[in-house]
């Protein structure tokens, strides 16, 4: 069998090998044991950590053909491509022909006999990926600390070269490159770019033309940095989902052959298998057929699909993951104390704000009933100090992205609402969708500073994105704007609005800071109660939010005839203080309760609680009524 160097480096010669046994034995099952030899092997101990990872290591460090992995979200599908899964080719000088795979590739070897009656067409699929959205700075640098994968530059690169590109270091033999054996009549990808990032291998290639503007690599968040990648999907593409969190393991692909396509004035080196459905405009085929140097493509072998992207939770094929599990669960009650009390002194001594706030930060949609989405807990925290300007909300959302996988930050200014994009919209022009701000991973954590909106008129835009922000709360969708309709997405986004006053969006729980200590300088305090927390402590406090959020839960036949004799009682007292939407309140936050002690089941003791503490809330709330009516 192929060794570790052999199925890492050379990838496609584990493939080319089964082909050839395939041929020989007619084997029609080849495909299926080529992925089933791969995560054979990445189900070896640690195997994982030797794969050369795009979201650590740049580009240019990687060996082209190689076996990669991709940690990332699919911000667009495109339509089917057809590629060439076998053909024959012919030596100019003996004439002899030889039957080859073109699988997992994106371009043919010379001398394809274009006549011969053993040429396959073949369709895959086709996945603009994006690094995962806002994932936190402590993430990256976990999965980074992990990998083992030994990486040398390519010998093709020279760094005193400024923005060198693949395409540059071949140019001189073009004429000598294989043919490009793919084209994607793709559906789109594009957006807010990052033009300003300093990773040299999403720099423009110093040979582009001088009009040409850079290219934008669609990334739903301003400022986001790391590659994007087209990922080729081989089989089952249709149990993909846009927004789909994953990690792909494939066959890495730069080669500059693929740049031609984006050149239409050389279409002499590019095989095309439909040449009549060419790209429609100029730019469909630029935001299409992006230079590999910019945007590499990934032929996937093997993928995992992530519940979440937290790197200190065992994977749960790992044999030992169980037992790790049971010893977290073990210790989520002490745990749960030491985040309590980090949270009170962030929320300037207020325990029952620092209660509500854990478990926000541990609610997930479960499910959905009809259009109700079970188990979102969107918090309003009022009351944030406005004597300290933002130094207050700032440091808080600092504190938070140091504990979650994903975090966001969006600041209410006007001129962010009324300017920034935050539901995608298709471009038909460019048949791409345009990504936003709203296009975000499962349980990402969206933290919305109204304390920062200002005085002034809202344009269409900016309504258009504040009823966005409500549906998102309400509903947890996200409609997607295709101009001439309308399309409906589910989302799963942890919502957190800081605001001084109650807030102008609906939420599901409203908590009135009640500072009980008042710090002369803000900024000095939150600083010292940021980095008094030790590495290890913060580990244990975000396996301990991942863990609680992740958990199992139900509720017995016996506790739920002990409720109900409950709400009719309460009933009784006084047939005004309690209604069914307040049940079902209280039933979420006793949900939360238990999650948050390591409990799957609900007890009387945790029913018990959830009403005392909705008691505290609720007698604290500012005196002016409510302004929505999607909040208690």
């Amino acid at each position: 069998m192929p060794s570790t160097n052999d199925w890492i480096n050379n990838p496609l010669g584990v493939v080319e090998e089964m082909f050839g046994a395939s041929q020989n034995s007619s084997d029609s099952g080849w495909e299926a044991k080529v992925t089933e030899f791969f995560r054979q092997r990445l189900m070896e101990k640690d195997a994982h950590t030797w794969v050369p990872s795009l979201n650590d290591v740049p580009l240019h460090y990687l060996k082209p053909n190689s076996l990669v992995k991709f940690r990332c979200l699919i911000q667009d599908m495109f339509d089917p491509e057809f590629y060439m899964g076998a053909y024959d080719t012919v030596d100019p000088s003996t004439k002899a022909k030889v039957l080859r795979c073109g699988k997992y590739k994106d371009v043919t070897e010379c001398g394809v006999d274009l006549d011969s009656a053993n040429m396959v067409t073949s369709e895959r699929q086709t996945f603009y990926c994006v690094p995962i959205p806002g994932e936190s700075p402590w993430v990256k640098e976990s999965y980074a600390s992990t990998c083992q994968a030994r990486v040398v530059p390519s010998t093709s690169y020279v760094p005193s070269r400024q923005k060198r590109s693949y395409e540059d270091d071949d140019e001189d033999d073009m004429d000598t490159q294989p043919q490009a054996q793919g084209h994607a009549h793709n559906a789109a990808a594009e957006a807010q770019g990052n033009g300003d990032s300093k990773r040299q291998e999403t720099e423009a290639p110093s040979g582009q033309k001088a009009s040409s503007p850079p290219l934008d690599l669609n990334f739903p968040l301003p400022g986001e940095k790391g590659p994007a990648c087209l990922v080729k999907v081989y089989a089952d593409w249709d149990s993909f989902k846009l927004n789909d969190t994953m990690e792909v393991y494939g066959i890495l692909s730069v080669s500059p052959a693929l740049s031609a396509l984006s050149d239409q004035s050389d279409t002499s080196s590019s095989l095309i298998l439909d040449p009549a459905e060419c790209m429609e405009t100029a730019e469909e085929l630029r935001v299409h057929s992006p230079p590999a140097s910019l945007v590499p493509r990934l032929h996937l072998i093997h993928t995992q699909r992530l519940a979440h992207n937290n790197p200190l939770l065992p994977p749960a094929a790992l044999e030992d993951s169980a037992a790790s599990l049971a010893s977290t669960l073990g210790e989520m009650v002490s745990v749960r104390a030491e985040l309590l009390a980090y949270f009170t002194q962030l929320l300037l001594g207020d325990v029952l704000a620092a209660e509500y706030l854990l478990l926000h930060l541990i609610s997930n949609v479960y499910a959905r009933r009809d259009v109700i989405p079970l188990g979102k807990f969107t918090l309003n925290l009022s009351g944030c100090p406005a004597t300290a300007g933002p130094a207050y909300t700032e440091q808080l959302y600092c504190a938070l992205q140091q504990l979650v996988p994903s975090a966001y930050r969006l600041s209410m200014t006007l001129q962010n609402m009324n300017q920034l994009r935050l539901v995608p919209r298709k471009d038909y022009v460019a048949n791409r969708l345009l990504s936003g701000a709203l296009q975000l991973a499962a349980n990402t954590s969206l933290y919305l500073d109204e304390t920062q909106l200002e005085q002034g008129q809202l344009d269409p835009a900016g309504v258009r994105n504040i009823t966005a922000l409500g549906n998102v709360i309400s509903w947890q969708k996200v409609d997607y704007d295709f101009n001439y309709h309308q399309m409906e997405f589910p989302s799963n986004i942890n919502v957190l609005i800081a605001s001084e006053g109650r807030s102008l969006l609906p939420s599901d729980c409203h908590v009135h800071l009640q500072p009980q200590v008042t710090p002369p300088n803000m900024e000095a305090y939150l600083g010292s109660a940021l980095t008094a927390q030790s590495s290890s402590q913060l580990n244990k406090f975000r396996l301990y939010l991942t863990m609680a959020r992740t958990l199992d839960y139900s509720i017995s036949e016996e506790v739920t005839k002990a409720v109900e004799d409950d709400f009719v009682d309460m009933r009784k007292d006084d047939p005004q203080s309690i209604s069914a939407d307040d049940l079902h309140s209280l039933l979420g936050v006793a949900r939360l309760l238990c999650l948050s002690l390591g409990q799957s089941a609900l007890s009387t003791d945790a029913w018990s609680r959830a009403k005392h503490i909705e008691t505290l809330r609720k007698s604290r709330s500012e005196p002016q009524g409510c302004l929505n009516g999607n909040e208690p």
